[in-house]
């Protein structure tokens, strides 16, 4: 038995949510699996991303973590199998100032990163913002939205725009109620990074332009976007008149 483990009381599998963490470095492993134990989380750990998935499938775990170098699968393949069979929250561990590891993870579905070398302080907060996040989810909904073409379903959690059916994940679609129930207004990033992954911005996050991206390119607003604009030096813009008439 680990040490972090024995001799500890059952744990309310409900108060105390489950990690699946997927890490090839023995010593990282078990300091992070010691770290989050200590800050109320079970966690279930695999050493290569082939065992990763299949742990996934079988505990249904509440959380993932994944690093990006694993043997048998790499952690970006582990990361775009287990979106198809998981709605859990995905924190990718990164190297250090590797933007194409960073925004690759989150194109493939991971919903934050973390950067190594990790401080395990910044983990359990990322951590815990996205569980924040997921009960946010489930509060009670708004009601709908509609602006022209386009119209917002909170109960459904869906989207149409010109009648057809707009594929957004959880955080796309998060992402697209906050600057529409704030339409005409102006959203900072650092109000965005606040309100939606609960952490400042650092100056260097990728998160909120690689949403950001994903929405325009679904929502037909490329090239010299109209709808959701950058008004730079200060944020972004939800355009109510810009979606065409109803």
């Amino acid at each position: 038995m680990h040490p972090a483990t024995a001799h500890r009381p059952a744990m309310n599998a409900a108060a105390h949510p489950l990690v699946v963490l997927v890490e090839d470095d023995q010593r990282l492993a078990d300091l992070i699996r010691t770290y989050l134990e200590t800050n109320g989380f079970r966690v279930a750990v695999e050493h290569r991303g082939d065992r990763g998935i299949e742990r996934v499938q079988r505990e249904r775990p509440d959380l993932i973590i994944l690093d990006v170098g694993l043997p048998g699968r790499d952690g970006f393949a582990v990361c775009r199998e287990v979106r198809g069979l998981s709605t859990a929250p995905i924190l990718m561990l990164t190297a250090r100032n590797s933007d194409i590891d960073q925004v690759l993870g989150l194109e493939l579905g991971a919903d934050d990163y973390v950067i190594k070398p990790i401080e395990p302080r910044v983990l359990v907060a990322r951590l815990q913002a996205l569980m924040r996040r997921g009960r946010a989810n489930h509060a009670p909904e708004q009601k709908p939205l509609s602006f022209g073409r386009l119209n917002i379903n909170s109960a459904a959690r869906s989207v149409t725009l010109a009648d057809q059916q707009v594929p957004l994940s959880s955080n796309e679609f998060d992402l697209l109620v906050f600057l529409a129930t704030r339409a005409d207004q102006i959203q900072s990033r650092d109000a965005l990074y606040q309100q939606l992954y609960r952490r400042p911005y650092d100056g260097l996050d990728r998160t909120l332009d690689v949403r950001i991206s994903h929405l325009r390119r679904k929502l037909g607003d490329t090239g010299n976007p109209e709808r959701i604009r950058t008004v730079w030096g200060h944020g972004y813009l939800f355009v109510s008149d810009a979606w065409g008439d109803a």
